[in-house]
């Protein structure tokens, strides 16, 4: 595995962690529509409040599963493979509510390094 893959291998799932454990209840300039919060984000796009529990689990799940690759090298491309969907779905509800193209960035780079780490773990 070379330097890229593994550094990039750390930043998913440890941003992540960061949303859904540390910040998921403070304000930034990446949350969607007029939301203060993880869980309002979740309203502000019409979804019920289940959805957040289970996209959060996804999430949190996935991003361990990525970690764990290092041990276990078939989980990566499995926990890829769900952070890309996420953030599909994550791209689809910005649109979805009209945010400005910054508030999609998050979403959209995270969408791009797992898609790296997908890659990766299929060709390498």
């Amino acid at each position: 595995m070379d330097n890229v893959t593994m550094l990039v291998q750390v930043m998913v799932p440890l941003g992540i962690l960061n949303v859904w454990l540390l910040r998921a209840n403070q304000t930034t300039i990446y949350r969607g529509g007029a939301s203060k919060s993880l869980k309002e984000e979740f309203s502000a796009y019409g979804l019920p409040e289940w959805m957040f529990y289970l996209v959060g689990g996804l999430k949190v799940s996935a991003a361990i599963a990525i970690l764990l690759g290092f041990v276990f090298p078939s989980l990566v491309v499995l926990g890829a493979a769900v952070i890309s969907l996420l953030m599909l779905g994550a791209l689809t509800m910005h649109i979805k509510v009209k945010d400005t193209v910054l508030k999609s960035l998050p979403a959209t780079a995270m969408l791009l390094i797992s898609l790296w780490l997908i890659l990766a773990g299929t060709i390498g």
